[in-house]
């Protein structure tokens, strides 16, 4: 099993960026505890502040994965052109995001993605992403 995980803008500041919503661990750290949870998964991972490096990696990877885990960041409430990224792929893809972004700003309520995307989801901190992997584990079955 193949899974590509895609972070957006600033995920790269993860353990330095507001620890108080995001957390004190950075992604490369925790994708380490992911891979060794998951050994018989293939992970591959990119992170990029660019949408379209974001677009071209969707891809690249969406007709040969099993799954995308994408945490769009900030491009979530924005970006028509990841949802259509998405949607011309065929591989499932799950959004993923650290906080609950329904307890935070209001421009952060509403996602460009999610109509695109398999599920959804939020609020579960870094433990988003594990989830995600057991979502897609589970469509598998």
């Amino acid at each position: 099993m193949r899974i590509q995980i895609i972070n957006g803008p600033n995920i790269n500041l993860l353990g330095k960026r507001e620890p108080s919503i995001y957390g004190a661990v950075s992604f490369e750290d925790y994708f380490c505890q992911l891979k060794s949870r998951y050994p018989d998964i293939e992970f591959d991972y990119f992170q990029s502040n660019i949408e379209g490096e974001m677009i071209n990696k969707i891809h690249q990877t969406g007709f040969s994965y099993d799954g995308i885990i994408l945490n769009a960041g900030a491009y979530t409430h924005t970006s028509i052109a990841l949802q259509d990224a998405i949607r011309a792929v065929t591989t499932p893809t799950i959004e993923v995001h650290i906080s609950n972004v329904h307890s935070r700003e209001e421009f952060r309520h509403k996602s460009m993605i999610s109509c695109a995307c398999k599920g959804v989801i939020c609020g579960f901190g870094l433990d988003s992403y594990r989830l995600a992997v057991e979502a897609i584990l589970n469509s598998k079955k």
